[in-house]
């Protein structure tokens, strides 16, 4: 707001010195009208996530309350829409128009080549906090040796069952392989159809052209020696028989033991399916350790199905292996800001309530041990999971393509979804995306990976 120069910020007083009452009076009325207003408290606008912030156990004040209390500074959340690519869409939007009133802000694991020139360098200011998380997360956050966000959320792809119906139908142990996953998935489905269930289903996930799909497509691919569709040499390897191998196996699902509807699921559709009690397995993303002393946080944001039925184990795999893709956010923040010491204190703050939390809920898992789930009723923290070998986590091809990742992962979507549909066959749609990919990327077709 511009002032008038004609109009003077303090009121002039007359001085009368020869008289001592009216010399105090009219100090008095100079520093009362010199005195300036109360400040407004700071507010830093969030751009968050509504699942990458955990939710506070219930008997204690929210973080933003928290937060508020003890700096003075307060919050205002943006919303965001559900699905990732969107995100990123309205992310990118506030960053290019510079908007000083984004300050710090969620970025999923895959965006930080798309988003570093708008972000600032957090590695002296959050030297600390950095020093804690594994080594090999923050490599997914840092791009020409510039951190532009730290991990808050760390997730991988898992496989939720109903361990009541695994124990029902005899089962001791959930699938390991997409083979058994399909016997199981059939024999309870047709079990549970016969006591007059018709709308229940084996396996549902996420076959909505988003980005949720392309993360269970890598898994399949892992799964089948299909490689990561562009490796870390940077060679385009998604061509090639193995991958094919693992979308027509996805597409035979469609109507089998996953309803006709899943390729329309986003997250919270397949979640709402299984939580009504309306199929046997489904993918879901599970926490994971984000601190080198492995603690994590894990997500409860889901009440619908009690934990005594549920447990949690490994994506499926075949004789080859099997693989996770690596999801979570991060926090950031713009370097548009008005407010950057004011929002690295959030962040800071932010970051300590998750490790504390962890802390606070003994919520430590290993990477390491035995793969199978235990059938036994889930406890308060129901990732009691490992693999028999390392836990092997695929991360998807961002850092290998940098600000073209959206471009590539829309591209390949797009050919995913194509062959579930029907629309095209998988041969076809995986010699058409190789072609696309090397025009996008400009990257050398490479041998495709050993099968």
């Amino acid at each position: 707001m511009t002032v008038s120069s004609s109009r003077p910020a303090c009121r002039k007083v007359s001085w009368i010195r020869t008289s001592r009452l009216f010399g105090a009076l009219s100090l008095g009325l100079l520093l009362v009208s010199c005195r300036p207003s109360k400040q407004e408290p700071i507010t830093l606008t969030y751009l968050r996530f509504g699942w990458s912030q955990p939710d506070d156990l219930p008997s204690r004040e929210s973080l933003s309350q928290q937060f508020i209390r003890e700096t003075g500074i307060h919050l205002r959340d943006l919303p965001v829409p559900e699905a990732t690519l969107d995100q990123l869409s309205l992310t990118r939007k506030l960053l290019e128009e510079h908007s000083s009133n984004l300050d710090v802000l969620n970025i999923d694991v895959i965006w930080p080549g798309t988003l570093e020139n708008d972000l600032i360098d957090l590695r002296y200011s959050l030297a600390d906090e950095l020093a804690l998380v594994e080594p090999h997360l923050l490599g997914s956050y840092e791009v020409d040796g510039k951190i532009v966000a730290i991990p808050y959320t760390v997730q991988v792809g898992v496989l939720e069952y109903r361990s009541d119906l695994l124990r029902e139908y005899g089962y001791r142990h959930p699938p390991r392989t997409w083979d058994e996953l399909e016997k199981m998935a059939a024999r309870i489905q047709s079990g549970e159809r016969a006591k007059g269930r018709k709308d229940f289903w084996g396996y549902v996930w996420q076959g909505a052209a988003s980005e949720a799909l392309a993360c269970n497509a890598l898994e399949w691919q892992v799964a089948e020696g299909g490689g990561r569709v562009i490796e870390q040499n940077r060679s385009i390897s998604v061509n090639n028989p193995a991958a094919i191998r693992s979308w027509l196996r996805a597409k035979r699902w469609i109507g089998w033991i996953s309803p006709p509807g899943v390729l329309s699921y986003q997250e919270l559709d397949s979640i709402n399916v299984f939580d009504k009690g309306g199929a046997a397995f489904g993918r879901v993303w599970g926490g994971a350790p984000i601190t080198r002393d492995g603690l994590f946080r894990q997500l409860h944001w889901r009440s619908s199905l009690a934990q005594s039925t549920t447990g949690y184990t490994s994506i499926p795999g075949s004789g080859i292996g099997s693989g996770a893709t690596l999801g979570g956010s991060g926090l950031a923040i713009s370097k548009y800001s008005l407010h950057q010491q004011e929002a690295i204190k959030l962040v800071k703050f932010l970051v300590q309530a998750q490790m504390h939390s962890a802390l606070e809920q003994n919520a430590v898992v290993s990477v390491s041990g035995n793969r199978d789930m235990s059938l036994a009723p889930i406890g308060r923290d129901p990732l009691q999971k490992s693999v028999s070998s390392p836990l092997r986590l695929v991360s998807r091809p961002s850092n290998e393509t940098g600000a073209k990742y959206e471009q590539v992962t829309r591209a390949y979507i797009a050919a995913v979804h194509s062959v579930l549909a029907g629309e095209k066959p998988a041969t076809l749609a995986a010699a058409s995306l190789e072609k696309q990919l090397s025009g996008i990327t400009g990257l050398q077709i490479g041998p495709h990976p050993k099968q």
